[in-house]
C-alpha cells in the first residue's frame, strides 16, 4: 500500500485566481494542458492542480457533468455522520449484551 501524498491547502483566493488566469488566457495556448502547464508555476501549483480547481468551478456552474462542491460537501458530512451513527451502535450493543449477561449472573427470585 502506497502512502498517501501530501497536498497542500491552496488558499480560496489563488484558486479563485488560478481559475480566472485561466479563463483569461486560454486562447493564448494551442490546448488546455500547455496552458495549465504555463500558468500554474506562476501560481506556485502544480498543472493538475490547477486543473482541478478548473473542472471543479465548471461543475459548480453547471458547465460539467461531476458533483458540484456543495454535493461533496453533504456527502462527507453524510459520511461523517454515519460513522458517528455506526460507532454509537456499536457501543449500544456492548451496553446491551453487557447489561443481559449481568440479569443472567442474578439470583432467581420467586
Amino acid at each position: 500500500m502506497s502512502k498517501p501524498r501530501f497536498t497542500p491547502a491552496y488558499p480560496a483566493e489563488l484558486r479563485e485566481r488560478g481559475v480566472r488566469l485561466f479563463r483569461e488566457n486560454r486562447g493564448d495556448y494551442a490546448s488546455d494542458t500547455a496552458a495549465y502547464r504555463a500558468i500554474a508555476p506562476k501560481l506556485g501549483c502544480s498543472p493538475d492542480s490547477l486543473r482541478v480547481w478548473c473542472q471543479q468551478v465548471e461543475r459548480d456552474a453547471g458547465q460539467r457533468g461531476g458533483l458540484t462542491s456543495a454535493e461533496k460537501d453533504r456527502i462527507k458530512e453524510l459520511e461523517r455522520e454515519v460513522r458517528e451513527l455506526r460507532q454509537a451502535n456499536e457501543i449500544l450493543k456492548k451496553a446491551s449484551a453487557y447489561f443481559a449477561a449481568a440479569e443472567l449472573d442474578r439470583p432467581f427470585r420467586r
